[in-house]
């Protein structure tokens, strides 16, 4: 039986999420095959908790003590969102001490956790990206010289993160500076993007037994103006369709794309890519290389119409990574 520590949490406005997420995770692993220890990282705090009482991770080699008793992992399961699971940095370490883990290297999380390097490769990969300017906090830029280079709407988003914490749309020049400021203050970079008019369509793409595999096609429809955190978290307030109401060819377009961009990324693990589409293009949003994995996640939905359990999900994931070592 394999120890898998399921680490969550993290340094980001997705800590509450990726807890959840973790928790979900630990609930329905396998049992017969697992054994489960949830993690909570938060800062320089690593702890696994029984009850009220919190037991350390030793950084030193990635190990837990209860009592006499020493615990080494055999597999990591990353279900943070967001710094230090999505971005490289704990992949990195993970790697220095030689441990598997569940999703995409050190090069891959942290190249595309970068959203305005992301969108290079994916255009330089032939696939459609909206107009955008990737913006530093102590560069030079103004308002006239973003709304030179863009038309209105945009969106404003930090660079570095997920989950759309400190996003805005704006449509009109008064609110650009407010959506700059909010933006920066969750980031050092940010990322303005022209507006994309369409639908917003997501696929799923994991590697099992050696071989690429689609989930679905999903229409994501918010209440909201937009897809923001609202509407990702709280119930009710977007309608997920799976699968999406697109024709078999429009759905197989997308599948394609996300089979290539999978490839060409050098994904690992289980991978969300989203879309807008416009009827008769895809426009490359984002990737989510460590997707949610809570009770209203997109993911577990695509798993589910593609016939597979949460269970299984994570057997496959974890099955998959094992079969590299």
């Amino acid at each position: 039986m394999l120890n898998v520590a399921i680490v969550a949490g993290g340094d980001s406005g997705e800590y509450g999420i990726s807890m959840k997420s973790g928790k979900q995770v630990e609930l329905h692993m396998d049992r017969s095959l697992f054994r489960p220890f949830l993690i909570e990282i938060r800062g320089k705090n690593w702890n696994y908790r029984i009850g009220r009482k919190n037991f350390p991770i030793d950084k030193n080699d990635f190990s837990l003590s209860i009592g006499k008793r020493k615990i080494r992992f055999d597999l990591v399961f990353i279900a943070i969102h967001g710094t230090p699971g999505e971005n490289g940095r704990l992949q990195g370490y993970l790697d220095m001490l030689g441990i598997p883990y569940t999703s995409c290297d050190v090069t891959t999380s942290a190249m595309t956790f970068n959203k305005g390097f992301c969108k290079e490769v994916v255009a330089s990969c032939g696939i459609s990206t909206a107009k955008s300017m990737h913006l530093f906090k102590w560069g030079a830029h103004t308002e006239a010289g973003i709304l030179r280079e863009l038309s209105l709407p945009v969106f404003v988003k930090p660079n570095n993160g997920g989950s759309s914490v400190g996003m805005s749309k704006v449509n009109q020049k008064k609110e650009l500076n407010t959506a700059l400021i909010k933006a920066f203050h969750e980031d050092g970079e940010i990322l303005v993007e022209e507006f994309v008019k369409g639908r917003e369509l997501t696929c799923g793409v994991i590697k099992t037994n050696g071989k690429i595999i689609t989930f679905p096609v999903t229409e994501i429809i918010p209440k909201n103006e937009y897809f923001d955190f609202e509407s990702k978290y709280k119930k009710g307030m977007a309608a997920e369709v799976v699968p999406a109401d697109v024709t078999l060819q429009q759905s197989a377009q997308c599948q394609d794309i996300s089979r290539l961009l999978y490839a060409k990324l050098n994904c690992k693990g289980v991978v969300r890519f989203d879309y807008i589409f416009t009827g008769a293009d895809f426009y490359f949003l984002e990737v989510n290389t460590v997707p949610g994995l809570t009770a209203a996640s997109i993911v577990p939905k695509m798993a589910r119409a593609h016939g597979w359990s949460f269970t299984e999900l994570i057997t496959r994931l974890i099955g998959e990574e094992k079969s590299r070592q």
